[in-house]
């Protein structure tokens, strides 16, 4: 209780030193070069109802898509020869099968890429859990959204916060590198809650932690509350930091859907991972999770922000901060 009340008053502090202290503990845990993500959205498909998501399954008014093998492995292929070293693979929480489709499509990828493969597709079996990885998978993000369990039966009345934490044991389990995290500024969320999201994080030990703002929708039940607050997103990236240490934590879209520059600060205060989205145009549009400039967030548009910071790209897959592939990351960096 101690350490959860003092991440809470880190949080909600008025330390004016903060993120500097951050991005010096990014400095020594990750180094100076930022790794870019590519994600590819195939499939804007939805089972799950969450209150604050556009591909909800109760938004009607939003047409449905699932990309093609083909459509996928172009996209990876342009991606790859501008520098993306790391694709995400992302859809809705679909409950169709869907296991050997995507084992297939990782398999297809693998082979003809050096690329590493991070998958975000919500809560599944065990069984597709192995299957994918034993394709090669690398990674899995699955965000626990709030750690709190009230918070989460209020905003998800379809799914459980135990099957998700459940799940990441299970990935842990398979040898996954996994990524969890939450939403800030979520309706009735308290800084003891952002502070349990951390210790979350911290508990699984996990290789990556996504913290963002919450970002309205208007074809959701929250539509009419407030996005969540810039500077108070960017202090719990900063906790995040100095908590969790040698993590891989991303400057999310969401920031910049909330502040034209929040990318940018959040790589100032202790984020040390971009995301490009690579989803084509036709599709871009209809993964639409929350509203925002989604044109902007292309591999060039990643290049300038990193120019302005002064960051390089980094090179090597990106792999865990933590263990043997801490180690093949730091040999990939020295060219070894």
């Amino acid at each position: 209780m101690k350490q959860m009340e003092h991440i809470a008053r880190l949080i909600e502090g008025s330390d004016e030193d903060l993120y500097a202290r951050a991005d010096d503990a990014r400095r020594r845990h990750c180094g100076e070069a930022v790794h870019l993500r590519g994600i590819i959205e195939f499939s804007n498909v939805c089972s799950r109802n969450c209150a604050y998501c556009g591909l909800r399954r109760d938004n009607t008014s939003l047409q449905r898509y699932t990309m093609s093998e083909e459509e996928i492995l172009m996209v990876v292929a342009r991606a790859e020869e501008s520098g993306v070293r790391t694709i995400v693979l992302q859809s809705g929480e679909c409950d169709a099968e869907q296991t050997d489709r995507l084992a297939g499509l990782i398999r297809a990828v693998k082979r003809e890429f050096d690329v590493a493969i991070t998958l975000s597709v919500g809560v599944k079996s065990r069984r597709s859990y192995r299957v994918w990885r034993q394709a090669g998978a690398d990674r899995y993000l699955l965000k626990h959204e709030a750690a709190n369990p009230d918070l989460y039966a209020k905003l998800h009345p379809d799914s459980s916060l135990d099957d998700r934490l459940s799940g990441l044991a299970a990935l842990r389990a398979l040898g996954y590198q996994i990524g969890n995290g939450s939403i800030v500024g979520l309706p009735g969320q308290t800084m003891m809650d952002l502070s349990s999201d951390v210790l979350l994080a911290q508990q699984f030990d996990v290789d990556m932690a996504a913290f963002g703002p919450f970002v309205r929708h208007p074809n959701t039940p929250l539509a009419r509350v407030p996005s969540g607050d810039l500077a108070l997103s960017l202090r719990v990236v900063a906790v995040a930091r100095l908590i969790l240490g040698p993590v891989h934590i991303p400057a999310s879209t969401a920031f910049d859907a909330v502040a034209p520059d929040g990318r940018q600060r959040a790589l100032c205060s202790g984020a040390n991972v971009i995301m490009a989205n690579l989803t084509p145009v036709r599709y871009n549009r209809l993964y639409d999770i929350y509203p925002d400039n989604r044109a902007q967030n292309s591999v060039a548009r990643i290049k300038e922000i990193l120019q302005r910071i002064e960051r390089p790209m980094a090179r090597d897959h990106g792999h865990s901060l933590k263990g043997p592939q801490a180690t093949e990351a730091r040999r990939e960096r020295q060219g070894v």
